[in-house]
């Protein structure tokens, strides 16, 4: 396969499951249109997320949770740092994570929700836009279900009530006093099961693919851009690819331009178990299968490799 998939969510599961399974093995990325989320929503997101942002920095600093791990409210500008990168990353965010009753029995793995006083439609903007997230990540995941041989509704458990986060990202003008090396998003590979991306379109995001290359990722308008994270392929014993992507630097007028975007991060729930299928694993490779792990440990491992835990 030579370039990027490009598919309708609306196309029936079985073509779906073909397209983007492929494009997934050879490039841990696909891009995905009908996805379900109305552009109406999206415009009232992009506005209360500008809105925020907006916002004086010690107004915004007063929703940064000590001690959270960043999994909700504000992350400043100058906080992340992907994994074996010397210099943090150039852009602030705010999470918003899955809403659960206080007796449930995941509840202890994720902090209430946080909202922004200033900005009275942000609350129910972002639960909407959440939800809706929420179902076109199940769907995909249906259609990767089948690529994998397996039934189009295998991942309803692994995923219910999971520690899925949307993060609203803003990547403010170059800083002239930025570190030596300093990027929007240095290179790194997500963590959770798959990522689905609104806000692409805008040049900048990068795979690296097999030949050691950095390939642009240019969904149209709309559309998302969607890939594997390495809970995925570790599940899939590195038949899906997590593949490592970045967000360069713009040069020219677009270097004093803000850019924004809204990636939801969909995890398994923390209590399932990552081992990976039988199916992935060959015959006298068994052990050379990943070691099973559970998905809130993992998480937490590798929130200590990017200096948010």
């Amino acid at each position: 396969m030579s370039d990027i998939a490009s598919v309708s969510l609306e196309r029936p599961l079985e073509d779906i499951a073909r397209d983007l399974g492929e494009s997934f093995a050879e490039f841990g990325f696909g891009i995905v249109r009908d996805h379900g989320i109305p552009d109406d929503l999206v415009a009232r997101a992009q506005a209360a997320s500008e809105a925020f942002f907006a916002l004086p920095e010690e107004a915004k600093r007063a929703y940064k949770i000590e001690g959270n791990a960043g999994a909700r409210g504000y992350t400043p500008f100058g906080q992340e740092q992907a994994k074996d990168a010397t210099v943090f990353d150039l852009k602030e965010f705010w999470h918003v994570g899955r809403d659960l009753d206080a007796g449930h029995p995941l509840a202890r793995f994720m902090e209430p929700n946080i909202w922004p006083a200033e900005v009275p439609e942000f609350e129910p903007t972002m639960r909407e836009l959440f939800n809706a997230f929420d179902a076109s990540g199940s769907r995909i995941l249906s259609a990767i279900a089948i690529h994998l041989g397996e039934a189009p509704d295998f991942f309803d458990s692994a995923i219910e009530d999971g520690n899925s986060v949307l993060r609203l990202l803003r990547y403010p003008p170059l800083p002239e006093d930025a570190p030596d090396g300093a990027i929007r998003a240095a290179p790194h590979g997500d963590i959770n099961a798959i990522t689905l991306l609104l806000g692409a379109e805008e040049a900048g995001l990068e795979l690296l693919t097999r030949k050691g290359e950095w390939l642009a990722v240019s969904p149209p308008p709309g559309a998302l851009a969607v890939n594997i994270g390495d809970m995925l392929e570790r599940l899939t014993n590195h038949r899906l690819r997590s593949t490592t992507h970045r967000v360069v630097n713009p040069s020219g007028d677009a270097a004093r331009r803000t850019r924004y975007s809204m990636p939801y991060f969909l995890h398994f729930r923390p209590d399932f178990e990552i081992a990976p299928l039988p199916s992935c694993i060959a015959e006298g490779a068994e052990g050379e299968a990943p070691e099973p792990i559970l998905a809130h440990d993992f998480l937490m491992q590798r929130l200590r490799e990017i200096k948010l835990a």
